[in-house]
């Protein structure tokens, strides 16, 4: 979608609260939001889900402040943001951990659990990159994601996450050498 259209929409929701124009928006950014989410939990799709929902609630009652200055998906992203980091914060609160959390419920777990002999080498790949995404600070997983996953630039990963460039920038490389080292262990070369 053009970033001419996301404001006509956004303008739509935010003066004469369309909701038709809010579908359209949501239709578009669903995939991307809930895939940042799938990663942050490492594959807890309920989680992810919950998550996404209140993002998109959070994305409807500040439409008005989206002012077209980087793209709706970019302004999207920092509410999601927010929302995983208030998540892991009541989590802490509670004295759990991210890696705690259970995600024994996703796909690919209940698939390696069954012993199914669907279980192919590359979803062997995907249980160990997920399982190395869980081995990062959230600050960490995060970086990874934006950059590696949704195809943001470090500019704009400093202004979804609120931090400095060089601060981004050292946990993009942490967090590659992390998976990197993990991979490796694991029997992954290159």
């Amino acid at each position: 979608m053009s970033r001419l259209n996301d404001i006509s929409l956004a303008t739509q929701v935010a003066v004469f609260h369309n909701r038709r124009a809010f579908d359209q928006l949501v239709r578009e950014y669903q995939s991307p939001v809930r895939r940042f989410f799938l990663t942050q939990t490492t594959g807890n799709e309920a989680l992810s889900d919950d998550l996404a929902q209140d993002t998109f609630l959070k994305a409807y009652t500040r439409i008005g402040q989206y002012r077209g200055t980087s793209s709706f998906l970019t302004w999207l992203t920092r509410i999601a943001y927010n929302v995983w980091y208030d998540h892991c914060r009541s989590e802490k609160g509670r004295g759990r951990t991210n890696s705690e959390q259970d995600v024994s419920g996703t796909p690919l777990d209940r698939v390696a659990a069954a012993g199914s002999s669907l279980f192919t080498l590359q979803s062997s790949l995907q249980m160990d990159i997920s399982t190395a995404l869980r081995q990062l600070k959230d600050e960490e997983r995060t970086c990874i994601t934006l950059q590696l996953i949704e195809g943001y630039d470090i500019k704009d990963i400093a202004r979804i996450t609120q931090m400095k460039e060089g601060t981004v920038k050292s946990h993009l490389s942490r967090g590659k050498e992390k998976l990197a080292n993990y991979l490796r262990q694991n029997g992954y070369d290159r």
